[in-house]
C-alpha cells in the first residue's frame, strides 16, 4: 500500500475569474494521528494571455464553431499549465519524475448540474505529455453522474487543514463565493453562496477599462444602493435556495446584472460607481445570510481568493459577519495559494482512493473518488 507519506503533488487552477493560473507543489506530511497533511514548497503564477482570456469568457456563451474553438483553447490553456508546472519544478529543485500527480482542474465554461453536465476545458493527456508527469483532471463530472452538485471542491481541503477545535468557517472568494463550515468531529458543509468577483470584474471591465477594481478603489467612489440591493437578492430564487447548490457564469452574468438595472437609473451622476458598490454589497450581503443561516454557529472566517485583496469587500464582510475574519494566511494557506493547494490536495485524494465528493457537501448519493487519471 503506498501511503504518500513525503511525497509531492502539483495543484493547478485557473478560476471563474480567467485572470491567470495558479500552481502549488504540495509535500504531504504525516501528522501525528497518522493523517496526511500538505505543506506548500513552490508557488508560481501565470497571467492568463490576453486573447486566450477574451475567448475562455466568449466560450461561456453559446457561438459559432464551439467545438473547434473549445479545443484550440483548451490546448493553449494547459501549455500556460505545462508553463507553471516548470516554474514549480524549477523553483523548488525537483524533478518531474519526483511528482507523483498533478491536480488540474481546467477553465469551467458550462457548470448545469440540474441538466446533468458540467464541462471544464482540459487537455490533460496534451499536459501529461508535456509535463512527463501523471495528470489527474475531471475532478466534477462524478459528483454529477451521482447526483451531485460537481462543486464546491475545496471543502473536504479545507477539512483536511483549516479545522481546529471550534467552529469555524472559510470563504473562497473567486469568480463565485464558496463557504465550508467546519465544526469538530463532524463532515464538512460547503456550498456556493453567489458571485464575488466575476460580476465585480465584468462591471469594472466595462466602465473603466481596467479587468478588476484594485483594492475595491473605485467602487468606493460610489454609494450602495440599498434599495437596489434588496431587490436583486429578493429577484432571485437562487440566491434563497438551500443548499447543496453550485453555480457559475451560467447564471451570474452579464445578462443577469443588466436586466436588474432600472431603467433610467444611468441618469444618476455616479450610476456606475453606485453599481459597483452595490455589488460589493451584494456579495458581503449573500455570504453573511449563507452563514446565518447554514452555519450561525462559527467563530470566525478565514478568507481566501482572489477577492481577497479587494479592501472594501474585505470591509464589507467584516461589517455585516459580525464575527472575526482573516486572510487564511494566518493559519499558514497563502490566500492566493489556496485553490491550487486544494488541487494538489485533490490529486492526492484520488491516488490515495480518498472520496472527495461527499453528500453534505455536493448532495451527492455516497461519497465518491474524484477524478480521472491520466499517467505520464
Amino acid at each position: 500500500m503506498i501511503t504518500f507519506d513525503g511525497s509531492y503533488f502539483i495543484g493547478l487552477m485557473s478560476g471563474t475569474s480567467v485572470d491567470g493560473i495558479d500552481g502549488a507543489l504540495m509535500q504531504m506530511r504525516a501528522a501525528s494521528d497518522g493523517s496526511l497533511h500538505p505543506h506548500q514548497l513552490a508557488r508560481a503564477s501565470v497571467d492568463m494571455p490576453p486573447d486566450l482570456r477574451l475567448e475562455l469568457l466568449a466560450l461561456n456563451e453559446s457561438g459559432s464553431d464551439e467545438l473547434h474553438r473549445a479545443a484550440l483553447a483548451a490546448n493553449a490553456l494547459v501549455r500556460c499549465y505545462a508553463d507553471t508546472t516548470a516554474q514549480l519544478l524549477h523553483r523548488a529543485r525537483i524533478a518531474p519524475t519526483d511528482i507523483v500527480a498533478i491536480g488540474a482542474h481546467g477553465q469551467t465554461v458550462r457548470h448545469r448540474p440540474q441538466e446533468g453536465y458540467t464541462l471544464q476545458l482540459n487537455a490533460p493527456a496534451l499536459l501529461a505529455e508535456l509535463a512527463q508527469i501523471a495528470v489527474v483532471a475531471d475532478f466534477r463530472t462524478r459528483d454529477v453522474a451521482a447526483g451531485g452538485q460537481g462543486a464546491p471542491l475545496a471543502p473536504i481541503f479545507h477539512h483536511a487543514v483549516f479545522s481546529t477545535n471550534r467552529p469555524r468557517a472559510v470563504l473562497n472568494l473567486g469568480g463565485i463565493a464558496n463557504v465550508t463550515a467546519l465544526r469538530p468531529g463532524l463532515p464538512p458543509i460547503g456550498f456556493d453562496t453567489g458571485p464575488a468577483n466575476a460580476l465585480l470584474d465584468l462591471w469594472c471591465l466595462r466602465h473603466t477599462g481596467q479587468p478588476f477594481d484594485a483594492d475595491g478603489a473605485w467602487g468606493r467612489t460610489g454609494t450602495c444602493d440599498d434599495a437596489l440591493l434588496a431587490d436583486w437578492i429578493a429577484s432571485d430564487a437562487w440566491l434563497a435556495a438551500a443548499p447543496p447548490k453550485s453555480t457559475g457564469r451560467d447564471h451570474f452574468n452579464a445578462e443577469w446584472l443588466d436586466r436588474r438595472i432600472p431603467h433610467g437609473y444611468a441618469a444618476r451622476a455616479t450610476w456606475r460607481e453606485d453599481i459597483q458598490a452595490t455589488l460589493v454589497q451584494l456579495t458581503a450581503a449573500t455570504v453573511a445570510q449563507a452563514v446565518a443561516q447554514q452555519a450561525p454557529d462559527v467563530e470566525d472566517v478565514l478568507v481566501c481568493g482572489g477577492g481577497s485583496r479587494n479592501g472594501a469587500l474585505m470591509r464589507a464582510l467584516g461589517a455585516r459577519l459580525n464575527r472575526p475574519i482573516a486572510l487564511t494566511d494566518t493559519a499558514g494557506v497563502a490566500a492566493q495559494d489556496a485553490e491550487a493547494m486544494a488541487f494538489a490536495w485533490l490529486a492526492y485524494a484520488h491516488c490515495a482512493r480518498i472520496p472527495a465528493g461527499i453528500p453534505a457537501v455536493t448532495g451527492v448519493r455516497g461519497p465518491r473518488v474524484l477524478g480521472a487519471y491520466y499517467p505520464a
